[in-house]
């Protein structure tokens, strides 16, 4: 990399772990090591750790400390909560219902219970990936054991009405999922207001430490282990804890729930005006999402006439770093499954570009990105044959 400086907009595929947070962990990757399943003195310690970073989480949602249980991160909460309640609640129906626009991690789900014998229903969206809560209150039937809508979406920003979604689904006794990794901090959550069931979330993604996450079980929800062994996190999720990782996540969450308004009035004003400049100074240019309801930080605008993984390169080389979509479906040549879902053509999805704003970004990123960006795709249309096309005719 040399002195090249970098400017990164892709925080919802990861974040950097803030000082705090890294000053938190490193005690206990050295002198606070002890198992806290054992009973000597410096186990205590660790123990006692894992209640504090417990209680932190739960304060940020608004829970009780015992229905936090840490896990390896959102993919693994979002597999405990849906495989969990479907196994544990078979006797009562097989019916699941969840969103064409969720994560992987909830879609290959549910795909993996299909062929165990379970029914899916795969609510649409609107135009904006907004679900109906009209659409979920028709879907459900008797069979229905569990409700799984995302809080908000990982590639359009968009925010789901989860209380309202939430409401229909206790209406029928059925429980109420939400993978709320890309909402925390960014969206004040308070799960016993909201009548969420369970809620998945991910450390990595607030600035806290990879490989760490936890799920949020209310008291009385039935629900399988998905990992069995030890009596670790009170008999639910077996192994020994990742202590230092669970002490981040606590410390991260802490901080990046302390003060939501202000961080969104931060980050809001430089991405509304990266997304007015782009939107103003790039013809054929779109924004996907919802334009209000959507995460501070997200902007994702499709260019007619492009391919959105060679837009990526020419960017990487003037040191930003963007996204096509989600970063676990990059290097994926298929067209993101969330913007067809809402209705935009494959060839235009193909064109897509996701920046994502946080906490180090300034005035002078915007500056820069609003000085690249038209540049590229200006040189990217030049070598499309269909932009030609189009040209030759008029436009549109």
């Amino acid at each position: 990399m040399g002195d090249k400086r970098i400017i990164y907009m892709d925080h919802s595929a990861t974040t950097p772990a803030k000082g705090e947070v890294v000053d938190a962990m490193i005690p206990y990757f050295t002198r606070h090591f002890g198992n806290p399943s054992s009973i000597y003195g410096i186990a205590r310690e660790s123990k006692t750790a894992i209640d504090t970073a417990r209680s932190q989480v739960a304060k940020a949602l608004g829970a009780d400390p015992d229905e936090i249980y840490f896990t390896a991160g959102g993919s693994e909460s979002d597999n405990w909560a849906i495989k969990g309640v479907a196994f544990a609640n078979r006797k009562r129906g097989n019916h699941i219902i969840t969103t064409k626009i969720e994560h992987h991690a909830v879609l290959h789900t549910c795909q993996f219970l299909e062929k165990e014998g379970f029914a899916v229903t795969y609510l649409p969206v609107d135009k904006y990936g907004r679900v109906d809560p009209a659409e979920l209150e028709k879907a459900i039937t008797d069979k229905t054991i569990l409700v799984s809508i995302m809080y908000a979406n990982n590639e359009i920003g968009t925010i789901e009405p989860i209380r309202e979604l939430a409401a229909v689904a206790k209406k029928h006794n059925v429980y109420f999922h939400t993978d709320a990794v890309q909402a925390i901090g960014n969206v004040p959550i308070d799960v016993k207001a909201e009548g969420i069931d369970l809620l998945s979330l991910s450390a990595h993604k607030f600035y806290g430490p990879k490989g760490v996450g936890a799920l949020y079980i209310k008291k009385g929800v039935r629900i399988e282990n998905l990992i069995h062994g030890g009596g670790q996190e009170r008999k639910k999720r077996a192994g020994t804890e990742n202590i230092a990782g669970i002490v981040g996540c606590g410390k991260a969450i802490e901080l990046a729930t302390a003060d939501i308004p202000g961080h969104n009035a931060r980050i809001l004003a430089l991405r509304d005006r990266l997304m007015k400049g782009i939107l103003e100074t790039i013809p054929y240019s779109r924004l996907n999402g919802h334009p209000a309801e959507r995460l501070t930080g997200n902007i994702n605008i499709s260019f007619e006439f492009i391919e959105g993984e060679s837009m990526l390169l020419w960017l990487d080389d003037e040191g930003i770093c963007a996204s096509t979509g989600s970063a676990c479906t990059s290097g994926s040549l298929e067209p993101s499954h969330v913007l067809l879902a809402t209705g935009l053509p494959v060839e235009i999805s193909h064109g897509s570009l996701r920046l994502t704003l946080g906490d180090a970004n300034t005035d002078a990123d915007v500056d820069v990105v609003l000085e690249v960006l038209p540049k590229v795709v200006s040189r990217l249309r030049d070598m499309s044959p269909l932009y030609q096309q189009s040209a030759k005719q008029g436009g549109k």
